[in-house]
Order: structure tokens, then C-alpha cells, then sequence
């Protein structure tokens, strides 16, 4: 199993789509156009900041386990940077500090392992996708959706600032597989086929590194 990272618009969509195709498996995407509560939360964060980070726990593990079922799946939002866009939250004002624990402790328990179990939850990598904060806005405004927009709504430019400057921080302290990290920035798999063979070709030779699948 094969997760994605990285802050809104830094293309893990795309880069699931070419892994997808690429290694003959089933991708699994984040629920965006069909989230009932994002729009509710770009209106009033500190509302639904907690009903959003439940939603999104239902629905990445469901995810988990149906990519289980066969090699090679990949889902384009890991369990585990939720927390991070949630502590953001918090530290906006928009959340509270208790809410943020209470939803960390109860990822916690949901992903820990159960004795005896074969089975892990945990990705056998992660590929985070870094890009600079212009590339995260340019790509945000290309894709359109209404409640993402900067112009619609000034205060999320700080708050896009902040979260994509934390996002190094993250990706160093995360050690629950091995990882890799492709600059989205110099690599624009997005719009380059060029690039996108280069980024397919150092995730292949990860996995091979790391025993997960041989080329």
C-alpha cells in the first residue's frame, strides 16, 4: 500500500493517477467534491473543524482497508498529516486544543496494531509531494474550486502559508514506513510528461530499495 502527501495543490491527485496506471493497481482518492462538511468548514472552521477531521477519519480508514485487499493500491492522502491540518486549526482559534487530542489519541488507537494480527494498517511507503508556497497557490486557483480561493476568502492566504511551511517539519518527524520526497517544484509531473517519467522512475527504485516491489 502506497500513500500520498503534501499540502492542498501539490498535485497528489495527479501523482496518483500516474502511479495508478503505472503499477496496474487501484487508486483511492480523498473525498473532496463529495465532502457534505468541507464547504460548511471554509464558511465556519470552528464549527465543523472537529465533524471535518472525523469525516475524514471514517473515510481514510475505510480506504485503508479496502486497499488492503490487493498489492500495490495507493491512496492519495495519508491517515497521518491530518493532524497536522488540524493542529493548524487549532492554533488558529478555530479549533480547540482539547478537540485536537482527543482526535489525535483516537488515530492513535484506531491505527495501532493488534497483537497477534498479520495485518498492518501503516503504508509501505509514503511519498510526500514538496512544493513552494507559489506553486501551491498557482495550483489552487488553476483548479477552481469556489471555496479554495483566496480571493473569495483573504484569511486563507495565511492560513496556506502556514500550513505548507509546516509540512518539512512533518515529513521528517513521520516514521511510521519508509518515505521519499519529491520536489514538486523542479519536478512539475503536473504538466511535464519528461518530469512525470523521472518522479515514476526514483518512486520505482524506492520501492525496490526498500523490498516492497521488484522491477
Amino acid at each position: 500500500m502506497i500513500v500520498l502527501s503534501g499540502t492542498i495543490g501539490a498535485g497528489k491527485t495527479s501523482l496518483t493517477k500516474m502511479l495508478a496506471k503505472h503499477l496496474d493497481s487501484q487508486a483511492f482518492y480523498e473525498s473532496v467534491d463529495d465532502n457534505p462538511i468541507l464547504p460548511l468548514f471554509y464558511q465556519n472552521p470552528k464549527k465543523y473543524g472537529f465533524l471535518l477531521q472525523i469525516y475524514f477519519l471514517n473515510k481514510r480508514l475505510e480506504q485503508i482497508k479496502r486497499a488492503q485487499v490487493d498489492a500495490k493500491n495507493i491512496l492519495d492522502r495519508s491517515i497521518f498529516e491530518d493532524a497536522l491540518l488540524f493542529q493548524l486549526t487549532a492554533d488558529l482559534n478555530r479549533a480547540t486544543q482539547t478537540e485536537v487530542d482527543i482526535y489525535q489519541s483516537l488515530v492513535n488507537n484506531m491505527m495501532a496494531e493488534i497483537p497477534g494480527s498479520a495485518t498492518s494498517k501503516d503504508p509501505d511507503l509514503l511519498i510526500h509531494v514538496r512544493v513552494s508556497f507559489d506553486t501551491m497557490l498557482a495550483r489552487i486557483k488553476k483548479r477552481g474550486r469556489s471555496f479554495e480561493q483566496v480571493e473569495a476568502n483573504p484569511g486563507l492566504y495565511d492560513y496556506y502559508k502556514e500550513l505548507n511551511s509546516r509540512y518539512d517539519d512533518w515529513f521528517a518527524a513521520y516514521d511510521r514506513s519508509p518515505k521519499i520526497q519529491i520536489d514538486g517544484d523542479h519536478f512539475d509531473f503536473v504538466e511535464n510528461e519528461e518530469s512525470g517519467a523521472k518522479v515514476l522512475d526514483m518512486i520505482d527504485a524506492k520501492l525496490a530499495q526498500t523490498g516492497v516491489l521488484s522491477f
